[in-house]
């Protein structure tokens, strides 16, 4: 096995592209070190990105948005300045990866690729309408980051391609977002299911919403329904049910010990009105 830590971003594309298949690239390392001990996988090149700028900077936009690095640490986010006032919901998600200790390694572009469904920051990213840039041996290219999941362990980016960010949309007045999710126990557990929730409110009329839903389906799924419910809508006790059926009826999870279809099915409808509360909330105080 051979370790590489590069400077710049082509010196890791074109590392991670020869390879072939044999490499893993390490944002954090809280997944792939796990797989490893486990014996599920066994890289020949591990691609370490952590010590490239561009992976591992926070910048806020011209145009008031904010670009994110891959690797850019939990951490690191919540110690931003003005992140968490702009993007609550998804610096939430992101801030439940893991313990205190791992929110200093992981990072929003491994739990994306990592390829979970019950990633907790993707259904918030999703909800947030932020697009991904990745780069690869045929260039750049930007996508929604609901395009980048396939299924369990899997995502759509080309042989030898690395994320490289997130870029997130500026904020009109009277937005907010929320994240929530369900688990078995308070701390340090997976998602059985996620609800991410972003919308705008003009004089008490929702104008804009988008809903991202996890754990319930092989990938996280962007719930186009839901936020047609919402649109238009003062939130009231109709709309939220609409956008609650919306959301269960897209639902299509699994039965194992930690819950089951029925269960989820219920809980990702009671998750879209609570986290559509609190980001009502948030945007009444925008």
């Amino acid at each position: 096995m051979r370790y590489l830590a590069p400077r710049t971003l082509d010196e890791a594309v074109g590392a991670f592209a020869a390879a072939a298949g044999a490499a893993r690239i390490l944002a954090g390392g809280t997944d792939l070190l796990v797989q490893m001990r486990a014996g599920v996988l066994r890289p020949g090149l591990i691609v370490d990105i952590k010590k490239i700028p561009e992976m591992t900077s926070i910048e806020e936009t011209a145009d008031g948005g904010f670009r994110i690095g891959a690797a850019v640490s939990g951490a690191a986010l919540a110690d931003h300045p003005k992140f968490g006032q702009v993007w609550p919901g998804v610096l939430e998600a992101v801030n439940l990866i893991g313990s205190t200790q791992v929110q200093g390694r992981a990072s929003p572009g491994g739990n994306l690729c990592n390829g979970s469904p019950a990633g907790d920051s993707v259904p918030a990213m999703i909800a947030a309408g932020a697009i991904v840039t990745v780069q690869g041996p045929n260039g750049r290219r930007r996508m929604p980051v609901e395009a980048v999941p396939a299924g369990p362990g899997r995502t759509t980016l080309a042989p030898g391609e690395i994320l490289v960010s997130f870029e997130l949309p500026p904020r009109p007045a009277g937005s907010g977002d929320a994240y929530l999710r369900m688990i078995p126990r308070t701390e340090m557990d997976i998602a059985v299911v996620g609800c991410g929730v972003s919308l705008t409110l003009q004089d008490g009329v929702c104008t804009a919403a988008r809903v991202g839903l996890g754990a319930v389906a092989p990938t996280v799924l962007l719930v186009e329904d839901a936020a047609k419910a919402l649109i238009g809508s003062k939130l009231d006790d109709a709309a939220l049910e609409a956008a609650a059926a919306a959301c269960r009826a897209v639902c299509r999870p699994i039965n194992d010990k930690r819950g089951t279809i029925v269960y989820r099915t219920k809980v990702a409808g009671v998750l879209l009105k609570r986290a559509a509360g609190i980001a009502a909330e948030r945007a009444g105080r925008a």
